[in-house]
C-alpha cells in the first residue's frame, strides 16, 4: 500500500450514513474508492453532482458524469446532476457534512494554505475558499512532508491562506491528528510508525494523546 492509498483508506472511515461530503482534487479524490460498502454517503462536486461513486468503465462516456477535477464518476441510486449554482449553493448554504482537501501547508491553529506558492504559477483557488468556510468539518488529507522533506504541518503557515482556523482533522501516511483549541493532538500512528518519528517529522507542536493507537485501516 503506498502512502496516498493509506491516507485515502483512513479518511474513508470518517463518514456515516447520509453524510454529504466534498472531495478535493488529487489525493482526496481517491477516497471515493474506499468508502465502506455498508454505508451510503452522498459525494458532492461543486460543478453539479450530489451522490457519485467511483468510475464505472462499462458505462458510456458522458461529459456530465465528471466531478470538479474532471475525473469520470458514476452516479449512485438517489444521486443527481444539478446546475453549478445549486452545487455551490449546497456549499455556501452550510449543507456539507465535510470536505476533504489536500494542502501544501496546514498549521497548529487549523489554518490551511493549499492554493498558491508565493512566486509560483497558479490558476486560482477554485472552490476551496467556499469549501473551508461552508463545510461543517474540514479534513486535510496530505502526505506528511513535501518532496524536499520539509514538514507540511507547521506552527504557522507561511503561504497565502485559503482559510483561517478552519481545519478539524489532519490525516497523513504517518498519523491521524485532531485540531483542537489546545493544539494538535496525535491520536493515531500508521502501522510501523512510531510516535517519535511523527514528532521528528512535524514542525508544529504535538500533544500526544494518552490513548494514541495504531491507525485504523
Amino acid at each position: 500500500m503506498n502512502s496516498k492509498e493509506l491516507i485515502a483508506r483512513r479518511v474513508a472511515k470518517e463518514f456515516k450514513n447520509g453524510d454529504v461530503v466534498n472531495l478535493g482534487a488529487g489525493l482526496p479524490g481517491m477516497v471515493v474508492n474506499y468508502i465502506p460498502n455498508d454505508i451510503t454517503i452522498y459525494l458532492h462536486a461543486e460543478n453539479g453532482i450530489v451522490g457519485f461513486g467511483s468510475d464505472d468503465p462499462s458505462l458510456p462516456r458522458d461529459i456530465f458524469r465528471t466531478e470538479a477535477a474532471e475525473n469520470r464518476v458514476s452516479i449512485i441510486p438517489g444521486g443527481a446532476i444539478v446546475d453549478s449554482c445549486t452545487g455551490f449553493g449546497i456549499v455556501r448554504g452550510g449543507h456539507l457534512t465535510a470536505t476533504v482537501l489536500g494542502t501544501m501547508q496546514v498549521d497548529q491553529e487549523g489554518s490551511i494554505a493549499n492554493w498558491m506558492v508565493p512566486g509560483g504559477k497558479f490558476a486560482g483557488m477554485g472552490g476551496a475558499m467556499d469549501l473551508v468556510v461552508g463545510a461543517k468539518r474540514v479534513i486535510v488529507a496530505t502526505e506528511h512532508c513535501s518532496k524536499d522533506g520539509k514538514s507540511k504541518i507547521l506552527k504557522k503557515c507561511t503561504f497565502p491562506l485559503t482559510g483561517y482556523k478552519v481545519v478539524k482533522t489532519i490525516v497523513t501516511e504517518l498519523a491521524y491528528i485532531d485540531v483542537t483549541e489546545e493544539g494538535l493532538i496525535l491520536k493515531e500512528v500508521a502501522p510501523g510508525v512510531t510516535v517519535k518519528e511523527v514528532i521528528q517529522k512535524t514542525d508544529a507542536d504535538l500533544i500526544v494523546s494518552p490513548d494514541v493507537c495504531e491507525m485504523k485501516l
